[in-house]
């Protein structure tokens, strides 16, 4: 079992490589450009030519997923970066100061927590205007109070070990304390926590860009793939298989990848 869990994990590891090396040269990769228009070739099946087949444009289907992967991971990135900054910055404050100043804090990031996450990505998305940068930046919002229960949990555990308590008896000012002694035993679980949010990331991007908040046409998204698909689910089936299957297997390694790293990263495993 343990032997099949990690040819998983490395499985997992080699599709997002793949993924990430196609969404970085993707120019080089792709066999079509992924918005020039081919009316006498729509619908065109799977085959030599096309080998994810065509569009109700007559668009590559590969090549707009393999373009539609660089919205998916740039979100991903971007968001989870602005996520894992706020987040930290205020699981620091709530947790080092304590007090009305913790209170006021989580109240806050518990405040946000408590709205549903895709209707409150549609309430700031809609707040700071349609397009990629402002789903990376209405993402990144939503997201940050996770890190920040996170981070706080963890610092409240951390400042009270012999070491950290001993390191500001002798003096040391808090800002080295914590760099030094805080945040070094926050990064484990941060990272894992970094994997799991890039996989909502993805699916929540993909979901705005079909409701036509997120990607706006004719970038390709594969939100925006399997919205022009829900009119030809019959005709031409594989418009819908192919992004959601991309969508998919994304979503599942990197849940994969997060699942393996918190087994990994836990001293007491």
């Amino acid at each position: 079992m343990h032997k099949q869990r990690n040819i998983i994990f490395y499985l997992s590891i080699l599709f997002l490589v793949i993924l990430g090396v196609a969404a970085t040269a993707a120019p080089l990769i792709a066999p079509h450009h992924p918005t020039v228009q081919n009316l006498d070739q729509r619908f065109e099946s799977p085959g030599p030519n096309h080998l994810l087949g065509t569009d109700n444009f007559g668009r590559d289907i590969l090549s707009r997923i393999i373009y539609g992967s660089r919205s998916a991971l740039l979100v991903g990135i971007v968001a989870v970066t602005i996520a894992v900054v706020l987040g930290a910055l205020v699981g620091l404050a709530a947790g080092l100061a304590e007090g009305y100043t913790d209170n006021f804090l989580m109240l806050l990031m518990d405040s946000l927590l408590s709205f549903p996450t895709i209707l409150l990505a549609i309430t700031v998305v809609s707040f700071l205007g349609y397009g990629l940068l402002q789903v990376m930046l209405a993402i990144g919002i939503i997201f940050s109070p996770v890190f920040a229960r996170l981070v706080r949990a963890e610092t409240l555990a951390i400042k009270t070990e012999a070491y950290v308590e001993a390191s500001r008896s002798l003096g040391t000012p808090l800002i080295k304390t914590v760099f030094k002694h805080i945040v070094p035993n926050l990064l484990g679980k941060v990272i894992v926590q970094c994997s799991i949010t890039f996989a909502l990331t993805v699916v929540i991007e993909a979901s705005l860009s079909y409701l036509g908040l997120g990607s706006q046409p004719p970038n390709p998204s594969w939100g925006l793939m399997l919205k022009d698909a829900r009119n030809y689910l019959v005709l031409a089936p594989w418009m819908a298989i192919y992004p959601g299957l991309a969508l998919a297997l994304t979503v599942l390694c990197f849940n994969v990848l997060g699942d393996t790293l918190a087994e990994k990263l836990n001293p007491k495993l």
